[in-house]
């Protein structure tokens, strides 16, 4: 049993009044906005997430994050931010509403250690290994190795989904989830670097085939 699992993160706490705040008060509206229509790769995609978990996605309009929440709005979700977003006006806003700061270029032990931590205490923690927003093309050569690290020191399953560009804010949303990874259950605790590069391009390809799942 992966060690990480043994935790599951309180539905509220004081200690992320902020960002649950946002997610209770916020969240029904953008549900009835949204309309979020979710489909999922098999039935073992189609189970809530519970514990620990990394969720990667695609990464097309600067409201990603919320599209995200609203299709798992049951859970808090701490969002990897990159320096850029952190350091701009609304950086103080993002930090309360538990983001998590990244430098891309240069991801240090600190930084995978903040990470792996809300993991192992059984939180959500979504990215967008793409690091920008990208209209189409090749998005496999965007993917990181370093999310499978993540996932290999936290022991937390990498759940990938999929985000339907939208033409309007207003029109409906529809997501594609994809059955979660555990790279340890592959590979085990200490996987090589061929094996990282593997399950990166695994997760490539889950993303891939989860476009094709899109109406």
């Amino acid at each position: 049993m992966n060690r990480q699992k043994k935790n599951k993160a309180p539905l509220f706490s004081f200690k992320n009044i902020v960002i649950d705040f946002v997610r209770i008060t916020g969240g029904l509206p953008m549900l009835l906005i949204l309309r979020p229509k979710k489909r999922f790769a098999s039935e073992k995609a189609k189970q809530k997430l519970r514990g620990g978990a990394l969720i990667i996605a695609n990464h097309t309009d600067f409201v990603d994050p919320v599209y995200l929440m609203s299709a798992f709005w049951y859970r808090r979700h701490h969002f990897i931010a990159s320096e850029e977003v952190m350091d701009s006006k609304a950086g103080g806003f993002l930090r309360a509403c538990g983001c998590i700061r990244i430098d891309r270029n240069n991801v240090t032990m600190n930084t995978l250690r903040k990470i792996t931590d809300k993991l192992k205490q059984g939180e959500i923690v979504s990215m967008f290994p793409q690091g920008r927003i990208s209209s189409g093309g090749d998005e496999g050569a965007s993917f990181k190795s370093g999310m499978v690290l993540m996932a290999i020191r936290s022991g937390a399953p990498i759940v990938p989904v999929y985000i339907k560009p939208k033409k309007s804010f207003f029109s409906r949303l529809h997501v594609v989830v994809g059955e979660r990874v555990s790279v340890t259950e592959l590979y085990g605790e200490r996987p090589t670097f061929a094996q990282i590069d593997a399950a990166a391009r695994l997760l490539y390809e889950r993303e891939e085939q989860l476009k094709n799942l899109v109406d």
